[in-house]
């Protein structure tokens, strides 16, 4: 797709996924407003951009109702218009949920769930004014059938995908798009970097990349589809596995194996490459 004039807003834009949406928005002639936590990191992307099409920053956190909206009004005043809000911003305190705090179980809903709502409702207007544009939402298979040891990030995936459906049918023959893309394991510090942490479930499913993710943003921007399962194998098992909760407890423990493997192979994998950096 071409985005020439056109601009999006991505949060969590500093890093893997984000980073990597900025990269091919980016390349098919966007301007970007870059938004995440660290600024530091945003300005490295930012940089890296400059050279490819115009990029702004807005240092935030997501979870903060006033940066949302000042968020869209500096957006604005930079560019002269929205067109796409991606809403990558991520959190996930993993382990089951008796052992993670109350704190950090609500920042994971204000982040995963209670932001892209309420920048979703706040970029309407501006879409409106200039005749449509995409809201994609970045979910994962977690939203599509219950993950034991990630029960409120998966509640609030959830919850985010039936906010998508939800908008998709009041957005109808507004011009205005809404998708979720719903990936399973990517390959970034999201994942990686805390793998001991992340559950045997989780990785027993196909690992996409971020540039993968990535492009399934964009094209979610421009097709007709509502939902984008990574990889589609893996959409067809977790609503499998909702609609049969039976088939979820029985498969569970081959899965689970298969998953204790790809994560000793990632760590032995790991290790290998920091050796071989020494």
């Amino acid at each position: 797709m071409i985005f020439n004039d056109k601009t999006v807003i991505i949060t969590g834009g500093s890093e893997g996924v984000g980073a990597a949406a900025a990269r091919r928005f980016a390349e098919a002639g966007a301007n970007l407003m870059l938004v995440a936590r660290n600024k530091r990191n945003l300005e490295a992307i930012a940089e890296e951009l400059r050279d490819k099409t115009r990029v702004e920053i807005f240092a935030m956190d997501v979870a903060d109702a006033e940066a949302c909206v000042n968020v869209f009004k500096k957006t604005e005043f930079e560019f002269g218009r929205i067109d796409v809000l991606v809403n990558n911003a991520g959190l996930h305190n993993r382990g089951p949920a008796e052992s993670v705090s109350a704190d950090d179980l609500g920042r994971m809903i204000d982040v995963n769930l209670r932001a892209p709502v309420m920048l979703s409702r706040i970029a309407l207007p501006y879409m409106r004014d200039v005749g449509g544009g995409a809201i994609i939402n970045v979910g994962s298979l977690a939203g599509r059938t219950p993950v034991p040891h990630s029960a409120a990030y998966a509640a609030s995936k959830a919850g985010l995908r039936s906010f998508t459906y939800s908008m998709y049918e009041e957005l109808l023959g507004s011009g205005i798009k809404i998708a979720i893309v719903s990936p399973g394991p990517i390959d970034t510090g999201f994942i990686m970097s805390d793998v001991d942490d992340v559950s045997d479930l989780t990785l027993s499913q196909p690992i996409s990349t971020a540039d993968e993710v990535a492009q399934a943003i964009l094209d979610l921007c421009g097709n007709n589809r509502r939902e984008q399962s990574m990889p589609a194998s893996s959409g067809v098992l977790t609503t499998l596995t909702y609609l049969f909760p039976w088939l979820a407890r029985a498969s569970r423990p081959w899965l689970e194996r298969k998953g204790a493997r790809v994560k000793r192979e990632l760590k032995a994998k790991a290790k290998a490459q920091s050796k071989g950096g020494a």
